[in-house]
């Protein structure tokens, strides 16, 4: 057979081991390279060459290179990578909203605190000009924490927004790349082998893109990989990348979505179906705790402003004569907001063609909460609302009061198809101003003064009268006379310039309750307090107060709501009202709510970023490089490779024998 096939033997057999360690050193030089998958030479015995004494081997062929690749591990380590970075967006972003709330001097409950007690000490001083200045400085106080954390809360929507723009622009670029590498994979997949580098360059992009946003990959034919988002919105076809867009969300424009743009047309992505990602996590804080933190605060602000102006307007000014200059209130409280979705009917001109508007009938019961509100499909005309904070979902008409405000729908009815979002006390506390300038619009006196009888024998005196409700008339005259000792009294009211009477009732006084308390009716909008015990044949009467700069009833009756339950009380079904919390309470109570939402998000956070990293290692144990095992590999490739040039070598040496054979 002579030399010739030794030598190409010999060569055949260096030109693999050749390849062999040129692999293996390309492993070792990327083995700290992120997303770089082992790659390996498949050899394969060439076909031997038939002899009269047998088959003669021809060495071995390089027939690919492979690369470590486990499509179930990848798509797992993506997919963890995804909630990881979900829960990590949300959490910094929770951490930044706790500061907007802060605790002690610095937070809305002591602000609150502080203009209650300022009452106290008006009540000693009520026609004392510095003390109502200090009043007003109080309330100015107040209404910037409200606003100046409202702000807070808007200005961190704005960022939000700005992050998704960065996020969404580095999402495109990813597509894009994507797209670009899918067309170089295509291009060379018809040279019959597969490019180990471009598949691990698409899979880093792949993995760096479910970081921003959930995605699932569908592999095509031609080596392309389609990546799709949000419950199957294309994001990359072949080399086509289809750009995502932030645009406004359908039921409040103040907020941001995430479309994609379809030949200009944007299709918004449904945010329970994009899974993970940082888009993800700052969509659910944005649309979860951003919101609810909005309504908590708007919900503090909305009760104890409407409490204190309701109690303000109750009482008198200082103003001369006493009842000339009617009680202003002394906070703006932002106004109850509707919202039309995007997609409800428009006429030609572009305006909506239905609406619906809210009227706060009782700030006391407002729910820190939005709705939704569309037509009722069980009911034709009426309407379904669902309160978002826990999902309740009643029917109601127009005028229905729900939650303490009444919805009003316009006329004409919008259309069944129309869906709205109210926001009774979204920005109550951002748009909260206090509105008094003057000391004397502070009403501190109380527009009825009580006066015991000259000739009464008991020992009960006044200890304080407060107006309970707006249907007090000063212009009413109540007289209650005692029937017994054990607290029996008779009372009517009449006019007091033509003395006509107006009504009579009789009732029973206990130490330690007002008259007339429950089950007594009504007597001018008005709770009278005693100390000591009245006795048989004593005498009380309640007039219209003339003195306003020595009365100091109503700045009293504005202190005690330092310790009254203003906030969130709930309506029962016999139509009482009860429970709620104080001002202080519901703001701790504000603090506690997003102090566990952050303390969740950190535990969650803590718990997927371990599995994405757990995720990462199983994937990089079993298509990474092991050093160890290719300084193994060199050394046999290398000593293969020497085994191969001795062949080589003895091969040349035999053809050079024979050359000299031939010549003798």
């Amino acid at each position: 057979m002579g030399a010739t096939p030794l030598m190409s033997l010999g060569m055949r057999a260096m030109a693999a081991n050749y390849a062999a360690l040129q692999v293996t050193g390309h492993n070792i030089a990327n083995a700290s390279v992120q997303g770089y998958s082992r790659q390996r030479v498949e050899l394969a015995t060439a076909l031997g060459q038939f002899s009269g004494a047998g088959y003669f081997g021809k060495g071995s062929d390089v027939e690919t290179i492979t690369r470590a690749h486990n499509a179930f591990l990848s798509r797992e380590a993506m997919t963890v990578k995804g909630l990881a970075a979900k829960d990590e967006a949300r959490l910094l972003q929770l951490q930044k909203l706790e500061t907007v709330l802060p605790t002690g001097e610095q937070g809305v409950g002591y602000a609150t605190q502080q203009f209650l007690n300022a009452f106290s000490d008006l009540a000693s001083l009520p026609a004392d000009s510095s003390t109502r200045q200090v009043v007003l400085a109080r309330a100015e106080e107040l209404a910037a924490r409200f606003s100046d954390s409202g702000a807070q809360l808007d200005q961190m929507q704005h960022l939000l927004r700005e992050d998704l723009k960065s996020t969404v622009a580095t999402v495109n670029e990813l597509t894009k790349n994507i797209a670009q590498v899918n067309q170089q994979i295509a291009a060379v997949r018809g040279l019959g082998q597969p490019p180990n580098d471009l598949l691990d360059a698409r899979d880093q992009l792949l993995s760096r893109l479910s970081g921003e946003i959930a995605i699932t990959t569908v592999m095509a034919d031609d080596g392309t990989v389609g990546v799709f988002a949000g419950g199957g919105q294309r994001l990359v076809l072949s080399n086509n990348a289809q750009p995502l867009s932030v645009v406004n969300s359908v039921s409040d424009p103040s907020r941001a979505s995430i479309a994609v743009m379809d030949n200009g047309v944007p299709l918004r992505l449904d945010e329970a179906s994009l899974g993970g990602g940082r888009i993800a996590g700052l969509l659910q804080f944005q649309n979860k705790d951003l919101v609810a933190a909005q309504t908590l605060l708007g919900q503090i602000a909305a009760a104890v402003g409407g409490a204190i102006n309701e109690q303000q307007k109750l009482g008198l000014t200082l103003h001369q004569p006493a009842g000339s200059v009617p009680a202003l209130d002394m906070f703006t409280i932002g106004a109850p907001q509707v919202q039309s979705m995007s997609t409800n009917q428009t006429d030609a001109f572009g305006r909506y063609i239905g609406s619906v508007s809210l009227e706060i009938t009782d700030p006391s019961q407002l729910k820190a909460s939005e709705y939704d509100l569309r037509a009722d499909p069980g009911r034709p005309g009426g309407w379904q609302l669902t309160r978002l904070s826990d999902g309740v979902v009643s029917s109601v008409d127009d005028g229905d009061v729900v939650d303490g405000f009444r919805i009003v729908i316009g006329n004409p009815p919008p259309p069944t198809s129309d869906k709205f979002l109210l926001q009774p006390v979204t920005r109550a506390a951002v748009d909260m101003a206090a509105r008094l300038t003057d000391p004397r619009d502070i009403a501190a006196a109380s527009p009825l003064t009580a006066t015991v009888g000259a000739g009464n024998t008991g020992t009960a005196l006044v200890a304080s009268l407060t107006i309970t409700d707006s249907s007090v008339n000063p212009a009413h005259t109540a007289s209650i006379r005692f029937t017994d000792d054990s607290g029996s009294y008779s009372w009517e009211l009449r006019d007091r310039t033509t003395n006509a009477l107006v009504g009579t009732g009789t009732g029973t006084w206990e130490a330690g309750k007002p008259i007339p308390s429950a089950p007594d009716p009504a007597i001018n909008g008005f709770a009278l307090m005693l100390t000591g015990v009245p006795a048989n044949g004593d005498t009380l009467n309640v007039a219209m107060t003339t003195n306003t700069t020595a009365n100091n009833g109503n700045a009293l009756a504005l202190a005690a709501l330092r310790d009254k339950s203003l906030v969130g009380r709930i309506e029962q079904l016999d139509g009482s009202v009860s429970g709620g919390a104080t001002a202080t309470d519901a703001y701790a109570s504000a603090m506690a709510d997003i102090g566990v939402r952050v303390q969740g998000a950190e535990s969650i956070s803590q718990i997927s970023a371990s599995l994405a990293d757990q995720a990462e290692q199983t994937r990089s144990a079993e298509v990474g490089v092991n050093l160890d095992e290719e300084a193994a590999m060199l050394i046999q490739y290398q000593q293969s490779y020497q085994a191969a040039a001795k062949v080589l070598q003895i091969a040349q040496s035999i053809f050079d024998t024979l050359l000299s054979a031939a010549g003798a």
